[in-house]
C-alpha cells in the first residue's frame, strides 16, 4: 500500500536532498515542526523507503576518475538477465538503465583509464546476447542536478 507524502515530508525531502548532514534542529525549524517529529518522520520515510540511503555527491571539477563513459547496448532478446548478471559483477559500472529508442540499455562506466575502458568494452561486447555498443567518453559536467 502507496502512502502519500503530504507537504512537510515533501519539504524534508527537499532539505535532505540539498544536504543530506543538515542539523535535525535546523529542519525541524525550516519545516516549522518540533526536532523529535521532524526525527520520527525522517525515520518513517526511511522505513517506507523513500529514503533509501545516505551518501557522498563529489565534486567532479575538484575530483574525478580519468575516464567516465556512456555505453549504448543493443542486445538479443531474452538475454538481459544475463547482461544484468554480468555487470553487476563490474564495479565499474555506475549505472544500467533499461532504454527505449536505438539501443535496449544505457550505462554508465567510470574506469582510471582508457586502457580499463577498452577493456571493460571486450568484456561487455563478449556477453551472451550483446549484438552491439555504442561508447561516448565523458569529457565534462555541464549541469548536475543529480541527488546522490
Amino acid at each position: 500500500m502507496k502512502q502519500e507524502l503530504d507537504e512537510i515530508d515533501n519539504k524534508i525531502l527537499a532539505l535532505l536532498m540539498d544536504d543530506a548532514r543538515l542539523p535535525m534542529a535546523t529542519i525541524a525549524k525550516q519545516v516549522g515542526i518540533a526536532r523529535t517529529t521532524a526525527i520520527a518522520r525522517i525515520a518513517n520515510l526511511e522505513k517506507m523507503g523513500v529514503i533509501a540511503g545516505y551518501g557522498v555527491r563529489l565534486n567532479h571539477t575538484l575530483y574525478q576518475p580519468a575516464v567516465r563513459a556512456y555505453v549504448g547496448i543493443s542486445m538479443n532478446p531474452g538475454n538481459a538477465a544475463t547482461l544484468i548478471k554480468m555487470l553487476q559483477k563490474m564495479p565499474e559500472v555506475e549505472t544500467l538503465c533499461a532504454v527505449s529508442g536505438m539501443v535496449d540499455y544505457m550505462l554508465t562506466l567510470r574506469c582510471q583509464s582508457t586502457g580499463t575502458l577498452d577493456r571493460l568494452l571486450d568484456q561487455i561486447g563478449a556477453i551472451e546476447g550483446v549484438r552491439q555498443t555504442s561508447t561516448s567518453i565523458i569529457l565534462s559536467n555541464r549541469i548536475d542536478r543529480s541527488a546522490i
